[in-house]
């Protein structure tokens, strides 16, 4: 396939299942990362080019867009709920530089268009659930820091298609999870499901979780939302347009806990404890999918419970091979 895709961010959890997808529909694919390693199977490496760059430098940034038809911009300082607390200036800083950087290179080089991959958390400050897409335009923003990074990511792609008629598609995965996925060194630095599932396999009992447990997601597989992207590329009724990519299904952290107890094999009685939560910890997050299933024919394919062993079998793998090596 004649079309250079650039992949920002492309060796993280998400990134790496995108360039998966794209190579083995024919795209050659660029990965631009400050990540050593590549992370994929052999067979994608020969449709894939890899870069160490900085994208928060403009000359860094320039060298990753040369020569691309099209960015999916993945790029990004972020990690779990505690990252996100504890340091909201540095990553609002290092987003924005990235962003910067990465739209005027973007622009320099003439690109078709950008797919920014947005996030659920820009509806954090609004009381609407299911959210849908236009609810962006009228919501409160969302906290500082990682939050609003994002949707100042959103307001990028919308100011250069007016002012210098460069093309984008929003996309806002709603918790994406699955195989791949790190567990976090302390609790919080990870998403939920890893960190949580990390907790049972070691046997912490009783499992302890930020808050009251009533807090709701819409947990979606790391697949489905690649396959979301990719779908989003490929369709040009996507072209400067916005969808959202969740799973509709809408659990509770309580939920998840009991479904991972289970599928993490433990046999003791069900055991939580509550350490506190954290300011800017959304209670509830639910989407509609009606206009990415209409447009784009894209809905999730993956059921939670499956994508939780697979997930969960992959944790075990990772920390057998992790004892190891260490």
């Amino acid at each position: 396939m004649n079309i250079k895709v650039l992949v920002t961010g492309g060796r993280g959890f998400l990134g790496t299942q995108i360039v998966k997808e794209l190579a083995q529909r024919g795209y050659r694919v660029r990965v631009v990362d400050y990540r050593v390693g590549t992370g994929f199977d052999d067979p994608c490496d020969g449709f894939v080019e890899y870069a160490q760059l900085d994208l928060r430098d403009r000359a860094d940034a320039n060298l990753a867009f040369a020569g691309c038809d099209v960015c999916v911009a993945l790029a990004a300082r972020c990690g779990g709920i505690g990252f996100f607390n504890r340091l909201p200036a540095e990553i609002l800083d290092d987003n924005a530089r990235i962003l910067s950087a990465s739209f005027n290179a973007a622009r320099s080089e003439r690109l078709r268009r950008i797919i920014y991959v947005s996030s659920s958390c820009v509806f954090d400050g609004s009381s609407a659930r299911p959210a849908v897409e236009s609810d962006v335009d009228s919501d409160p923003a969302p906290p500082a820091g990682y939050p609003f990074s994002k949707l100042v990511g959103e307001h990028y792609c919308k100011a250069y298609a007016e002012q210098f008629a460069l093309d984008y598609t929003i996309l806002r995965p709603f918790n994406a999870y699955g195989p791949g996925e790190m567990p976090g060194l302390t609790a919080g630095e990870s998403h939920v499901i890893p960190d949580l599932a990390t907790k049972l396999l070691r046997g912490e009992i009783p499992l302890r979780i930020f808050g009251d447990g009533s807090q709701t997601r819409s947990f979606t597989h790391v697949s489905d939302i690649a396959r979301g992207v990719v779908l989003a590329l490929e369709d040009s009724h996507a072209i400067n347009e916005d969808f959202n990519l969740g799973h509709p299904r809408e659990i509770s952290i309580l939920q998840l806990a009991q479904m991972l107890w289970r599928i993490c094999g433990r046999t003791e009685p069900f055991s939580l404890q509550s350490v506190g939560s954290f300011e800017d910890d959304v209670q509830r997050r639910a989407v509609n999918i009606s206009k990415a299933r209409d447009v784009l024919g894209w809905e999730p394919h993956v059921d939670l419970e499956s994508g939780l062993i697979e997930t969960v079998n992959w944790l075990k793998l990772y920390s057998a091979i992790s004892a190891v090596t260490s």
